[in-house]
């Protein structure tokens, strides 16, 4: 089955009877009902009823053909049910994440000049400097009513107005815009078209792959950040598939998923890696909720061997999967590494596993080549260099920075802004984004190191400077270690500076839960230079 226009999907499959019914750890915004207890479980033909509902209040509120609709409240999938709706309309929906600061979404916001803006309370009232709700000539609050600002809208008082019907577009106009993760600064708009989105992104992930592909009798797990690139794609893909169940964590809290992890029991899951790693301890219980999983699926960001080893364990099936893809937003995949828990296992002589290899260009889509970060002339193989690739999929531009994107092509290839290996194989393993490289090592692999030799790290992150040793920054749960157990894990290891021990809650992090390492440097040193250029990022 192949992937649907966004603005009909659910009508699509509810005429073609799909059976799936869908999960939520808490209401829609765009549902909650007055008392709060709005439903938290849905049917295909629920949700393409809640879609036409929604494109009706956003043509209500201004949206048509071109007109772009901004979208920023509290993560939830039903970003992407808003953003079904204002493609049917004609709009163009953009994602942004609420984790974003008030001030960078006014920068994003005068940049995309949306003619409405979908947003909640709590985002509007974090600044009322930021004057989030000028920036749209509608402003449309969802969630529970409350007091709302001036100039400011409720979905409600938009409720019960027609829906004007799918309106189509050229394969090549914008479709959808979302933003990269932001760790190094303000992040960049990228806008999707028809063709890059769903004709090589969704439509490659609906073919029938042996072991990894989606069947009719799966229930799915997903724990995203749904703001993001990543989640439109899967939802053109994964209901088209039409599993028995699909469950969404929005929140990410061991409690509210372990509920809805218990009463679906996945068979596929798809999250964060930060939510992998705030969950690991639900895999640790005789009765953990992945003794049925076959595939585990992470984008966004490494994720360590100790984590992917404790799921893959977690599970009762033969050979269940661990598959990492590789990719940015303006590319989608560009690589996939698979593993096992062989793959994974703790090597016999005690040595740290390692995860950087990414694994293969996807075939037929992708090419990839190393250069020189100077010259651009190609290095040998194995050789550390300036990562640059070709796909169909490559987004068109930046909305507002036309002139950034230029930078990062260089001819027909696309700039990726990281340093890795190319093996003569063509395999690819990732050294670090040139940003944050130290010639001569790797701080993702010093992580991954790290990680193996300290049971108590929830995550470990290295932070390369100038004129000075690695900062190691061990993050545990109650944000302290021991000396005796860092001493033995940086036995053999390359010099590091000595650690700087904290609490999840004091890393700063993108939307995606990716740390944004710049500001985690300043905040413990002064200091944001780092080693590399950052022309690429």
């Amino acid at each position: 089955m192949t992937p649907h226009d966004l603005g009909v999907l659910f009508d699509e499959l509810a005429d073609a009877g799909t059976p799936t019914r869908y999960h939520l750890d808490r209401p829609f915004d765009l549902a909650p009902s007055p008392t709060g207890n709005g439903a938290t479980e849905w049917t295909v033909p629920e949700l393409a009823l809640l879609v036409r509902e929604t494109a009706g209040a956003l043509a209500a509120a201004g949206a048509g053909p071109g007109d772009r609709v901004a979208i920023v409240k509290a993560n939830h999938w039903d970003y992407d049910l808003l953003a079904c709706a204002a493609i049917r309309v004609g709009a163009v929906p953009v994602k942004l994440s609420d984790h974003l600061a008030p001030e960078v979404l006014r920068v994003l916001l005068d940049r995309c000049a949306p003619r409405v803006l979908v947003t909640d309370l709590d985002v509007l009232g974090r600044d009322p400097a930021a004057g989030l709700a000028g920036t749209a000539r509608t402003t449309i609050v969802v969630g529970r009513p409350g007091e709302l600002p001036p100039g400011t809208v409720h979905l409600d008082e938009l409720s019960g107005h027609a829906d004007p019907g799918p309106h189509p577009r050229d394969d090549d106009d914008p479709l959808v815009v979302v933003h990269t993760s932001g760790t190094t600064g303000v992040p960049k708009l990228v806008s999707h078209t028809t063709r890059t989105l769903i004709h090589h992104l969704a439509r490659f992930e609906t073919l029938p792959t042996p072991r990894i592909g989606l069947r009719r009798d799966d229930s799915l797990f997903n724990a995203s950040s749904y703001a993001h690139g990543r989640t439109i794609c899967w939802t053109a893909v994964a209901p088209v598939r039409g599993p028995r169940h699909i469950s969404f964590s929005s929140e990410g809290r061991p409690d509210t998923a372990d509920l809805l992890l218990r009463a679906h029991p996945p068979t596929v899951v798809e999250a964060l890696p930060s939510r992998y790693v705030r969950l690991r301890p639900l895999t640790r219980r005789l009765d953990n909720p992945f003794q049925d999983v076959r595939t585990y699926i992470s984008t966004y960001d490494a994720v360590h061997p100790p984590v992917i080893r404790s799921y893959l364990q977690a599970s009762t099936r033969r050979q269940p999967l661990w598959m990492q893809g590789w990719g940015q937003s303006e590319t989608g995949p560009l690589t996939f590494a698979f593993h096992t828990r062989r793959s994974v296992a703790r090597a016999a002589d005690g040595s740290a596993t390692t995860v950087r290899d990414l694994g293969r260009p996807v075939p037929l889509k992708t090419r990839l080549k190393a250069v020189d970060p100077d010259t651009f002339l190609p290095v040998p193989a194995g050789t550390p260099g300036l990562i640059l690739c070709r796909t169909k999929a490559l987004a068109p531009d930046y909305p507002g920075e036309s002139e950034r994107w230029t930078a990062k092509t260089h001819g027909s290839w696309w700039n990726t802004g990281d340093i890795g290996t190319i093996a003569r194989d063509g395999s690819v393993r990732l050294l670090d984004r040139e940003v944050d490289h130290l010639p001569g090592f790797s701080c993702l692999q010093a992580e991954d190191m790290l990680e193996d030799r300290l049971p108590e790290a929830l995550e470990v992150v290295v932070l390369a400077r100038t004129g000075a040793d690695p900062l190691p920054v061990v993050v545990t749960e109650d944000g302290t270690l021991a000396p005796a157990s860092w001493k033995r894990a940086v036995d053999g290891l390359p010099a590091l500076a000595e650690p700087a021990a904290v609490a999840w809650d004091d890393v700063p992090r993108t939307g995606t839960g990716k740390v944004r390492r710049a500001a985690l440097l300043e905040r413990l040193t002064g200091s944001t230079e780092t080693c590399g250029t950052g022309r690429w990022t």
